[in-house]
């Protein structure tokens, strides 16, 4: 089974506004409401091309049943933890002339609502995988990913991590199976600009020099590069399509790759291909991509 965690979920409120004005009364003239984090976001697509998975997290209040209720309608189990104090947060992005986002704080998880997570954590089976993505709420330990991959370093249990900077390179002693940074996230993770192919997989193969098994890298629309533990190099080109949402696109890629490295056996090329329609098929469309749009996509390359 695949498990999706997502420590601080949200629900997305996505509103367009035309010509804001600050300190003004304004009216919005569309509204659209999701169900946000990046772990959410890989168990959503991944339900769109038909793999089942299982979200882990935590959520709290009025907006956590929300949460639940919308994970079962997007087609993924949820297994979330019920916190005792507080609510699932609300992050407002605002579409007008610029686009804006207030992002809400999150509820504060207690050492003893943690602890039920590692329970859950601790009955994974061999030949499970498990997705870590995203930022890390204030009320847990910053080294929270590190911990949960210490437990499972006896069991056969592939890791995927889709985090930034520290938070990922902390993580490369525990060799996790994959992980997904975007070259901007890898050359600030050494302090450089990348400037081409050559230069991102040079500072790709530091990475896994530190640990990481598979190093995925995506370059938006200059499609993505691979290097796998085998050491070989596989570059994909970015399908053509108009970009129309950014959000989730990375997430749409992880779900991508591992449905094809799933339903290969194991061929890198098509988890790469899988994972590069899958990214830029959510990049093309104003929601996380359907099954069917990536497929098109697919086919393209």
């Amino acid at each position: 089974m695949i498990y999706t965690v997502t420590f601080n979920p949200a629900i997305d409120y996505v509103i367009k506004v035309d010509d804001l004005t600050l300190g003004m009364v304004n009216r919005t003239t569309r509204e659209d409401m999701y169900c946000g984090g990046k772990g959410i976001n890989v168990s959503n697509v991944l339900s769109n091309l038909g793999i089942d998975s299982v979200g882990l997290g935590f959520i709290a209040g009025f907006t956590g049943d929300a949460i639940e209720a919308g994970a079962k309608e997007l087609g993924f189990t949820p297994d979330f933890i019920r916190l005792r104090e507080g609510m699932t947060r609300i992050n407002v992005k605002i579409k007008s002339n610029e686009e804006s986002e207030i992002n809400g704080l999150g509820p504060i998880i207690h050492e003893d609502e943690l602890n039920m997570m590692f329970e859950k954590i601790d009955q994974l089976q061999d030949g499970d995988m498990l997705v870590l993505a995203g930022s890390i709420p204030a009320s847990l330990p910053e080294d929270i990913y590190e911990r949960i991959m210490a437990r499972l370093q006896e069991k056969d249990i592939q890791i995927v991590v889709d985090a930034t900077k520290d938070l990922l390179l902390n993580v490369l002693k525990y060799h996790p199976f994959l992980i997904k940074p975007n070259n901007h996230e890898l050359g600030e993770m050494f302090g450089v600009v990348l400037k081409d192919n050559d230069e991102i997989i040079e500072y790709a193969k530091k990475l896994q020099e530190k640990g990481a098994r598979n190093v995925l890298v995506s370059m938006a629309g200059d499609g993505a590069i691979l290097i796998t533990e085998e050491g070989d190099v596989h570059v994909t080109p970015c399908p053509k399509g108009e970009v129309k949402n950014s959000v989730g696109a990375g997430d749409s890629m992880v779900a991508g790759f591992i449905t094809g490295y799933l339903r290969s056996n194991g061929d890198y090329n098509e988890a790469l291909k899988m994972g590069t329609a899958a990214g830029s098929a959510s990049a093309f469309s104003e929601d996380l991509a359907t099954g069917e749009k990536i497929m098109e996509l697919y086919n393209q390359l």
